[in-house]
C-alpha cells in the first residue's frame, strides 16, 4: 500500500521480499496508522529530511512474525514474534550506538514507511538489528501500538522522570495522548487530567480510563482541577495553543515534555519558563532499549495498548482506514491480518 498524497491510497501487487545478509522477512500481523503519516504523507508530501517520503510501502508501526531469515542472522529465528523499530540507522554513529536511531544523521538512515518499505503489506523486509521481541502475553496489535505511539509516550514520561504520586496533565487526547495517560497511571500517577477540543476524543479518553478527567482546556477550569499546576505535563497535540497550555499549567519547578509534532509556539519566556523555573524536554520517539523495557513492563502490568484501537481494517480496506484516521475523532486505527 502506497500513499501518493492528496488523501489517496494506492494498492499495488509487489513481489515478496527475499532476505539478504543480516535481514529477515516479517509476516505482517498488525500495522497501525500514525498521525505523522496523515500529516506528512497522506495529506501532502512535505518531503524533506526525516519526513521525506520516497514512494515506498507505507506504515511505520509494524508488528508480526518472522517467516524467513537471511545469512548472518544470529538473534532472531523463524516464528519469532517481533516489533519493528521503525528507523533503520547507520549503526555506527554515536546516536545509533546509544539506541537512538531516530536521531541518526547519516545519509544511510532510512525509516520504514518513509524511505524503505513499511508495514502496510503482507511481508516486510527488515534488518535484524531493528527488531525487538514481543512478549507472548502481548498481542500483535499491542506491539504495533508500541512500535511508535506508546514508546513515544513512555520515553517522554521517562524523560521527565515521572514519580509515583505526581499529578500529570496531558494536552491532546489522540492516540499518543491516550497512551501517555494510560502509562502515567501505570507508573504511579494518582491524578491524570487530559485536554482536547474534540468532545469525541474527550469521551473516548474517559471511557478507556486513560485520564481521570477530560476537559476542553480552559485555563480557569484547569486551575480548578490542578491548583498550582501538575508536576508533570506532556503535550501530545502538536498545536501551539495546547503546547502553551501545557507549559502554563506546569507547577513551579515542574517538568514538561513536548511530544506532538508540528505547531508554532509563542511563549513569554520570563513569565512562563524562567520565573517558574520549569524544565522543558523535547522528546522524539524512543531508543530501542527503552522500547524493549516498555514491552517487558506492559506484560508485567497486564496493560494492553490495543485498548486505544477503535477501528480495525484489512489491508484491502486501507483507503477506508486512512479516511477514518484522518477524521480525527477516533482512537488508533489498525490494519490487521488474522
Amino acid at each position: 500500500m502506497y500513499l501518493p498524497g492528496g488523501r489517496r491510497v494506492d494498492l499495488r501487487e509487489v513481489p515478496d521480499p527475499e532476505p539478504g545478509p543480516g535481514q529477515v522477512v516479517v509476516g505482517m500481523r498488525a500495522s497501525t496508522i500514525c498521525g505523522s503519516d496523515l500529516r506528512a504523507i497522506y495529506r501532502e508530501h512535505l518531503g524533506e529530511g526525516p519526513e521525506a517520503y520516497q514512494d515506498v510501502v507505507g506504515g511505520h508501526e509494524p508488528c508480526g512474525q518472522v517467516v524467513a531469515v537471511g545469512p548472518e542472522v544470529e538473534r532472531i529465528g523463524v516464528g519469532d514474534r517481533v516489533v519493528v523499530y521503525h528507523i533503520s540507522g547507520c549503526g555506527q554513529c554515536d546516536e545509533c550506538r546509544r539506541g537512538y536511531q531516530i536521531s541518526c544523521t547519516s545519509p544511510r538512515r532510512r525509516a520504514y514507511g518513509w524511505q524503505r518499505d513499511g508495514g502496510h503489506a503482507d511481508r516486510l523486509l527488515a534488518e535484524e538489528r531493528d527488531l525487538v521481541p514481543l512478549p507472548d502475553s502481548l498481542t500483535f496489535l499491542d506491539g504495533a501500538c508500541v512500535a511508535c505511539g506508546f514508546a513515544t509516550a513512555y520515553e517522554a514520561l521517562c524523560r521527565v522522570a515521572l514519580a509515583g504520586g505526581e499529578q500529570v496533565l496531558v494536552t491532546g487526547l489522540g492516540p499518543v495522548g491516550l497512551a501517555a495517560g494510560m502509562l502515567a497511571a501505570a507508573m504511579g500517577s494518582p491524578w491524570v487530567v487530559g485536554t482536547d477540543p474534540s468532545p469525541e476524543r474527550r469521551a473516548l479518553a474517559r471511557e478507556l480510563g486513560a485520564v481521570d478527567v477530560a476537559v476542553e482546556g480552559d485555563d480557569e477550569e484547569l486551575d480548578d482541577l490542578l491548583g498550582d499546576g501538575a508536576e508533570v505535563t506532556v503535550d501530545c497535540s502538536g498545536a501551539g495553543v495546547a503546547q502553551l497550555t501545557a507549559l502554563r499549567h506546569t507547577r513551579r519547578h515542574g517538568r514538561c515534555a513536548l511530544v506532538g509534532e508540528g505547531g508554532t509556539l509563542t511563549v513569554d519566556v520570563s513569565e512562563v519558563l524562567i520565573h517558574r523555573q520549569l524544565t522543558v524536554h523535547g522528546s522524539w520517539v524512543a531508543p530501542t532499549w527503552r522500547m524493549a523495557e516498555l514491552l517487558e513492563r506492559l506484560a508485567r502490568w497486564d496493560l494492553h495498548p490495543e485498548r486505544v484501537v477503535t477501528d480495525r481494517f484489512a489491508l484491502d480496506d486501507a483507503a477506508r482506514a486512512y479516511e477514518v484516521a484522518d477524521g480525527g475523532a477516533r482512537g488508533k486505527v489498525g490494519i490487521v491480518s488474522e
